[in-house]
């Protein structure tokens, strides 16, 4: 299967990736600005014409910015200059050819970037995220009904949620309902995450990023979720990592009948974890530690060890 992996404004790992490019089906990436939040809590602010000219050196891949955070403040949606900064940096990309679509999980943005400039957004498509949790096809056709309501266009791809990865039966039939009703559209499957499964704190979680990430409190979820929730949760009963939906390298074979492309992520956890973890899914093995390609288990990687070739 083909890879969506995360891409960094660095010299070497954009080399890696072009290198590596006949494996790659798209790559994402946050626009790094302070006034444009995304998914994950904020690792520093990059100047535009960075992003664009590392971009640049990405060829045949296609290219998403991610606009997935849980929510933004009901100004950004509602006064004309908040989306037009947004419009601004998306039209930037544009002109660049360095952009194919945004990764969304809030709707309210959708429409009001849409309302603003169907001209700009009718380039772009608008791909629902991981954390839309697209467990059901009701839940994906009514994303997807919204996407057509919108001025986006339809997206190439789509993110399944999660838990599908330990619900075989499950998958095949979402798989194929979506397979008859949107030929078009590839299906993602997020491989690495390596958090709890259905985690109860997930939806939470997001909220408590987005809710730093326009500066109303600072990040502090790392110690809520050691002293209240996941990472406590691990560090009590670490046999429940592997109850996670991970798809190690070596089990991508079994998936290849209900999806087109797997996720990684990782970005925050820099470029040698990326690309350590990128080749062990384009080698399909990986002999180590199987947390060391996990993107939530960073923290318990020195004091767990999960030989991977043991499974």
């Amino acid at each position: 299967m083909l890879l969506d992996v995360p891409f960094l404004p660095d010299s070497s790992y954009t080399c890696f990736l072009q290198e590596q490019k006949q494996s790659l089906f798209s790559v994402h990436f946050s626009l790094q600005q302070k006034t444009i939040p995304d998914g994950r809590h904020k690792t520093g602010i990059v100047d535009i014409s960075t992003i664009n000219r590392s971009l640049s050196q990405l060829t045949d891949i296609k290219k998403y910015a991610l606009l997935n955070s849980r929510f933004h403040t009901p100004p950004i949606y509602l006064e004309p200059e908040n989306v037009n900064r947004i419009l601004r940096i998306l039209e930037v990309l544009l002109e660049n050819d360095n952009i194919d679509g945004v990764t969304v999980v809030d709707f309210y943005l959708i429409q009001a970037l849409s309302d603003v400039s169907p001209e700009i957004t009718g380039h772009l498509e608008a791909v629902p995220g991981i954390n839309c949790q697209l467990d059901s096809f009701d839940r994906i056709q009514s994303i997807l009904d919204n996407v057509e309501r919108s001025s986006f266009k339809m997206p190439s791809k789509i993110n399944l949620d999660r838990s599908l990865n330990r619900k075989m039966e499950t998958l095949e039939e979402v798989a194929a309902r979506c397979c008859e009703t949107y030929p078009d559209i590839k299906l993602t499957l997020l491989a690495n995450e390596g958090c709890l499964y259905q985690c109860p704190y997930k939806i939470t979680h997001d909220s408590h990023i987005a809710y730093a990430n326009i500066e109303n409190c600072c990040n502090r979820t790392y110690e809520i979720n050691t002293r209240l929730g996941c990472i406590r949760i691990l560090s009590e009963h670490p046999e429940e990592i592997l109850r996670s939906p991970f798809i190690r390298p070596e089990d991508q074979k079994y998936y290849t009948p209900f999806a087109d492309v797997i996720k990684l992520c990782g970005r925050t956890l820099g470029p040698e974890f990326l690309r350590k973890t990128i080749s062990a899914y384009i080698d399909e093995a990986y002999d180590g530690n199987l947390l060391a390609l996990l993107d939530t288990q960073d923290w318990q990687v020195e004091r767990v060890t999960i030989p991977n070739t043991e499974f």
